[in-house]
């Protein structure tokens, strides 16, 4: 059957555009080449027809100048016409880049929304709210212990209130009457020292000249 009906040849796979935009470039640089060859030989025309006399001579030379030019003329409509070709294919490869770069985004858009769907499943608002209500529990008492640590061992607890209001306004009261009488409060007055002389009974010290006794000399004298 291979025999009659032949083997299906495998087909080549169809050029890119990056291919078929170097085979472009790579026939515009060969058209370049060829422009810059004329280019050279009108130029040894043009110093030929500038050094022959009007005549024959000059008119062939004319001639062939012109048939340069005209080649020049058509391999730069050439030229154009592929560097248009070139630019067509760089405007498609564009937008091809582009719409794979679109495709690439969705496909890391996608996977980014599964993957917040799956963690959004294992946090509720209900748990945070619950973890908040007890992180201020946790709080609050912590709280009560420190101001249970902080109390004053030295105060009773028994202590009626309106006692203390009494006795402050008694001291207050004693204060300003002091205050009043002497200028100055009695605990902020030196304190007196007693007289200790008086207290024990003993005599006057002597205000005199003192008699020396006979045989000693005065010696102050």
């Amino acid at each position: 059957m291979k025999r009659v009906f032949g083997v299906k040849k495998n087909k080549d796979p169809p050029p890119s555009i990056q291919d078929a935009s170097e085979r472009i470039t790579k026939r515009g640089d060969t058209v370049d080449d060829k422009i810059k060859k004329l280019d050279a030989e009108l130029s040894r025309y043009k110093e030929q027809i500038k050094k022959t006399r009007p005549g024959p001579a000059q008119e062939a030379v004319k001639a062939r100048a012109m048939r340069v030019l005209k080649q020049k003329r058509m391999y730069e409509g050439q030229r154009d016409m592929l560097y248009n070709q070139t630019f067509n294919l760089d405007q498609v490869q564009f937008a091809a880049e582009g719409i794979k770069d679109a495709q690439q985004t969705m496909t890391a858009l996608k996977s980014a929304n599964k993957e917040l769907k799956g963690m959004m499943k294992t946090v509720k608002i209900q748990d945070i709210d619950n973890l908040q209500d007890e992180m201020m529990d946790l709080m609050d008492v912590s709280n009560e212990i420190q101001e249970t640590l902080g109390r004053s061992y030295n105060v009773p607890d028994d202590i009626d209130e309106d006692d203390l209001m009494g006795e402050l306004d008694a001291l207050e009261l004693d204060m300003g009457n002091e205050t009043e009488a002497d200028g100055v409060p009695s605990y902020l007055q030196p304190d007196k020292e007693p007289d200790l002389d008086a207290e024990l009974n003993l005599p006057p010290a002597p205000t005199g000249q003192t008699a020396v006794p006979p045989g000693r000399s005065n010696a102050q004298v």
